[in-house]
């Protein structure tokens, strides 16, 4: 049996740090989106990411893969975004397997009208805090933890550029 390796004092306080982090930022765009828009932040994520593609259009596998999230969450998601209108599912053109979900016009819209507050939003809780240097620091840190954590780049891969 191998020896656990417990964190060092500087690495527990950066840990607890990264934690508090992990909670707090996504419960206060969670709760800013549903209070002003009348989403998730997940849900405005999937509208986000539909709406960085030439077609407006990803398959459901595509949209699991790049939200890092369970085909089933993404079902779910789409499901009740497919019901306010913003998104319609439908069977890929390509091969005919899987499932695309679209943005509707309606969708493109509603993320048009939700991206200020929420935008807003990130700076009052990510970078109004922070010197041009930290953030270049923190865009640092974060490549190194998902260059390891995501190698394929599927979380932050740049969508194609519209003509």
């Amino acid at each position: 049996m191998t020896e656990t390796r417990w964190l060092t004092d500087t690495q527990q306080c950066a840990w607890r740090k990264f934690a508090a982090l992990m909670t707090v930022v996504p419960a206060a765009l969670d709760n800013q989106l549903q209070r002003d828009a009348g989403l998730t932040h997940f849900g405005y994520w999937v509208l986000a990411m539909l709406s960085e593609h030439p077609e407006r259009a990803l398959r459901m596998s595509e949209l699991a893969a790049r939200s890092n999230a369970s085909p089933s969450r993404v079902s779910h998601v789409v499901a009740r975004l497919e019901q306010q209108g913003w998104v319609r599912r439908q069977r890929a053109c390509s091969d005919g397997r899987g499932n695309v979900a679209e943005l509707t016009e309606a969708g493109y819209e509603k993320l048009v009208a939700s991206a200020p507050g929420h935008v807003e939003k990130v700076r009052d809780l990510i970078f109004d805090g922070l010197s041009e240097a930290q953030v270049r620091q923190l865009d640092e840190l974060c490549a190194a933890m998902l260059a390891h954590l995501d190698p394929e780049g599927n979380l932050t891969t740049a969508p194609p550029k519209r003509d």
